[in-house]
């Protein structure tokens, strides 16, 4: 069975810092948000905003956008 989070917290308390540290460097290393894909993310937005406030694309309300969600869901 995995280890809980508190379970973790009390193990890492008897590591020695140095162990600490790269797990913390290890673990906030692997969060980083990729450059590329936030990078493409950003020029994807700023290309929907785009076409939105041109009148080529046309915005959906976001209650429309849930009902449509729950409904996939079956909520």
């Amino acid at each position: 069975m995995p280890m809980t989070l508190d379970q973790v917290v009390a193990e890492t308390r008897h590591w020695p810092p140095g162990q600490v540290a790269e797990l913390l460097d290890q673990l906030t290393t692997e969060l980083q948000p990729d450059v590329k894909v936030e990078s493409a993310w950003r020029t994807e937005t700023r290309r929907r905003v785009a076409e939105i406030e041109s009148g080529r694309s046309e915005g959906v309300p976001g209650e429309i956008v849930s009902a449509r969600v729950r409904q996939i869901v079956g909520w």
